[in-house]
């Protein structure tokens, strides 16, 4: 039987990105992603939060910990991930997360969009792709 693992989310960055490096030189790099969903129950609008933790590697992973921050609008794509441990009291521990193939920056980011083009050194532009 055929399977599929693809998500696409687009919100804002919760945290600053945090990148480390394996032993082997890998760049690893996570961070955290709120998606808002607004809907009307009745005649009230009610609003949800999901949160999400993202894992980017490689080099698209260091471009991610240069431009992006807290707060900022992200669209990324990638696959659910699931992690299985140990905690340190002894109970067994899960997490379902997303391992980012593609990270697309969205709206303002450090520097001056304005004029349509990024301030210099402040990344890519609005909506353009980060290299993997």
């Amino acid at each position: 039987m055929a399977s599929l693992n693809k998500v696409i989310l687009i919100g804002n960055l919760t945290r600053d990105p945090e990148l480390r490096y394996l032993p082997s030189g890998a760049a690893i790099c996570k961070f955290g992603l709120a998606i808002n969903r607004k809907f009307k129950q009745g005649d009230e609008w009610k609003e949800e939060v999901c949160f999400v933790d993202i894992t980017v590697w490689g080099k698209q992973g260091e471009s991610c910990s240069e431009y992006l921050s807290k707060g900022r609008s992200v669209c990324v794509e990638g696959r659910l991930t699931f992690s299985t441990w140990d905690s340190d009291d002894g109970k067994k521990r899960s997490k379902l997360d997303v391992t980012a193939e593609k990270v697309v920056f969205l709206g303002g980011g450090k520097g001056d969009y304005s004029d349509g083009r990024p301030a210099q050194g402040s990344g890519p532009a609005p909506d353009e792709d980060v290299p993997f």
